[in-house]
């Protein structure tokens, strides 16, 4: 039995749970995985000042994102067959992420479609990410279905014009010519998880893409969708038709380069996600740590900063905060929790994270999650953090 005290005790558990085919999908990233790697390392690598006698009795770890507050700077971001993991997974984290108030944010390719989710979680703070495809109309039809079901924003992702090398996955089963035998017999060897998501979480089909994929959209042929119907001939003015069919905020996710940032900007997006797709697209990309600086130093007055990759702690979305972002999405923290226990666990690790800021901004010397800045970082500003002058 694993003892959860941090959120990597998540993801022990939930390789325990789980078949080897899904651990190294939601594990891995591109080719030999050190963008995904240097996500972490380069976070773990920002210090904090450690303050004393400031009167930090009272902590408010709100935020207010496009006229909203939420009560904790952080959101559960889009995970790609998060159904997959748990029976109906998408649901159970939207109910999770609903009791804490915060926004989920439904996939694309998600195994709950947004009416599943919005029927069984009537409360949830929605948001929906759409990915770039072919097929601009089932785009629009999306984007109807997603105002329709209430959804609060819309997060854009741009940095998968093609799916990334990923290594792991004709070797774990996940593609490939023998995946769909090699993924039945590794299920037989995790009954807990064969039972309640194999037997008991059926259907097993990507459910926003059932209207137009039909009986095609099960998944048996997963990555090889993404590689047909991503669409690598998308442009920045292409989001004018965007503009024209969703009228709420609009979040532009897979930024890095403060460029495409002031171009996000310009083309009249309300928020950026600055994210390397959690490592795997472009192995050798910068990680978030390094990217994000500059980003909230080019936009940061102009549109919401978000950042992705990485965070595994309470202690990484301050560090993340004092870098520029004014919100956090989480990827894999809430993955694993889920999968290690479901509802209660993602719920457990919102609350592990608050606990942790809560513990991070008092030693700090901090009150507020709005008054953190690079002011709270022990590097000096003439010292440049691998190229990036802090």
């Amino acid at each position: 039995m694993t003892i959860i005290a941090a959120i990597e005790d998540f993801r022990v558990a939930a390789r325990r749970r789980l078949p080897r085919f899904l651990f190294d999908y939601a594990d891995g990233g591109a080719q030999s995985e050190q963008t995904m790697n240097r996500n972490i390392s380069d976070l773990a690598e920002i210090t904090v000042r450690q303050r004393v006698l400031q009167d930090v009795a009272e902590i408010d770890l709100s935020a207010r994102w496009f006229g909203d507050r939420v009560p904790l700077p952080v959101a559960l971001g889009p995970i790609g067959i998060g159904g997959m993991f748990r029976r109906r997974g998408e649901v159970q984290a939207a109910r999770a992420s609903a009791s804490r108030g915060i926004p989920f944010t439904l996939s694309t390719v998600s195994i709950c479609s947004m009416t599943e989710v919005r029927a069984s979680v009537p409360d949830a703070r929605l948001w929906f990410q759409l990915y770039v495809i072919r097929d601009r109309g089932f785009m629009r039809d999306l984007i109807a279905i997603a105002k329709e079901q209430g959804a609060q924003a819309l997060v854009f992702t741009v940095d998968m014009p093609i799916p990334g090398i990923r290594y792991r996955d004709p070797r774990s089963g996940m593609s490939g010519p023998h995946g769909p035998a090699r993924r039945f017999v590794q299920a037989l060897g995790k009954p807990g998880w064969a039972w309640d998501v194999g037997l008991r979480g059926r259907p097993h089909q990507l459910g926003n893409l059932v209207p137009v994929l039909g009986k095609d959209s099960g998944m048996e042929d997963y990555i090889g969708w993404l590689a047909r119907n991503f669409d690598p001939a998308i442009r920045w003015n292409d989001l004018e038709w965007l503009r024209e069919a969703w009228d709420g905020p609009l979040i532009i996710k897979g930024i890095l380069d403060p460029a495409d940032a002031r171009d996000a900007a310009d083309y009249g997006a309300q928020g950026i996600v600055v994210s390397n797709h959690g490592g795997r697209q472009l192995d050798g990309a910068p990680s978030v740590a390094r990217a994000l600086p500059a980003i909230a130093d080019a936009v940061g007055d102009r549109l919401t900063l978000f950042a992705d990759g990485g965070v595994r702690s309470g202690l990484d979305v301050v560090r993340m905060l004092a870098l520029g972002a004014r919100g956090v999405l989480l990827g894999r923290a809430w993955l694993w929790a889920l999968a290690a226990q479901g509802e209660a666990g993602v719920d457990r690790m919102v609350s592990m994270l608050a606990q942790e800021m809560r513990v991070v901004m008092t030693l700090a010397g901090c009150n507020s999650v709005a008054a953190l800045d690079r002011t709270i970082l022990a590097t000096s500003p003439s010292v440049r953090f691998r190229g990036v002058t802090l």
